[in-house]
């Protein structure tokens, strides 16, 4: 990663840790609703590659009322460069998981699952229409992959190993 003062300002403006961190944190909130446990931290990484991407993120809205493996099988089109686009934003993951841990707001249990304290971010939804679209698609995709509850499911529907 470059320092912060290096990048360039569209960079340092849709990837900065604090708004990752908010959507990752959405997400592991979400998955904690189903599964007290936490999520798993490879599931945590493809989070941001379905949030920040538009055309994944519009597509999972609209089909919010689906299922995550139906709507993957019927959008095929989700997953064009989708293996890129996880590998280009692992280095944003890392920084906003960071900075979590850093606030304080999340944990790493023995076996790798990670939780939020319950205190950690105002439960409501706020921001533009674009950055509260993130935040609800992350919360869905936090739910539903823990209703999954196999990561390898998760992982061969979006056509990528861990």
């Amino acid at each position: 990663m470059k320092r912060w003062d290096l990048r360039p300002i569209e960079i340092r403006n849709l990837f900065n840790p604090a708004f990752c961190g908010l959507v990752l944190f959405r997400a592991l909130r979400g998955y904690e609703e189903e599964d007290q446990r936490g999520m798993p931290f490879s599931l945590s990484l493809v989070v941001l590659p379905l949030c920040l991407h538009r055309e994944a993120r519009e597509t999972l809205a609209q089909a919010n009322r689906s299922y995550f493996l139906k709507i993957v099988s019927a959008n095929p089109q989700m997953l064009v460069d989708f293996s890129k686009r996880s590998t280009d934003l692992l280095p944003f993951a890392f920084e906003a998981l960071g900075f979590l841990m850093q606030l304080g707001v999340l944990s790493v249990s023995e076996d790798g699952r990670l939780t939020t304290t319950p205190e950690g971010v105002k439960k409501s939804i706020g921001g533009t229409a674009e950055t509260v679209a993130c935040q609800r698609v992350a919360k869905f995709l936090g739910r539903e992959f823990a209703r999954i509850g196999d990561r390898v499911t998760v992982y061969s529907t979006l056509g990528i190993r861990p």
